[in-house]
């Protein structure tokens, strides 16, 4: 059994229907021998260029462990699933369980709105006008 990670890139209109996807596929991948062992929802994120006409995409990286002969199966599928907008399979040495960097950096981007709302201190226009007057002089004096 050989060990990969499969990441997706779905179309984002099934953001909200996730769990049925999710549903299927696994169907799919035991259908073909294939076992989960770990699946990340990473969620709606902005794509680096358009694909299909679409520029957000619902990111899923998983962690699978399954036959070599099965890999080329799998790839067909996902080929072919229109829900499916890109797909990369990789063969990995040993599955990595730690959080991917991409899931981390999503959670922090979605508490970073909420703490900034709510530790943002409030200063009038001329309180920064002035502090910044201070440390162009400051730096001019320096400069002499």
């Amino acid at each position: 059994m050989n060990n990969y990670e499969l990441t997706l890139i779905l179309n984002p209109d099934l953001s909200t229907k996730f769990d049925d996807f999710q549903a299927k596929f696994e169907k799919t991948l035991t259908d073909i021998n294939y076992k989960i062992n770990k699946l990340e929802n990473i969620g709606r994120r902005q794509l680096a260029y358009s694909i299909l006409n679409h520029n957000k995409g619902h990111y899923a990286i998983l962690q699978i462990e399954g036959p070599a002969e099965a890999a080329l199966e799998l790839e067909s599928k996902l080929k072919y699933d229109t829900s499916v907008i890109r797909h990369l399979l990789i063969k990995v040495d040993s599955p990595s369980l730690e959080d991917s960097l991409l899931l981390i950096e999503s959670r922090e981007a979605k508490k970073a709105p909420q703490e900034e709302s709510q530790e943002k201190p409030k200063t009038s226009p001329t309180e920064s006008n002035t502090a910044s007057e201070s440390t162009a002089k400051e730096e001019s004096k320096e400069g002499e």
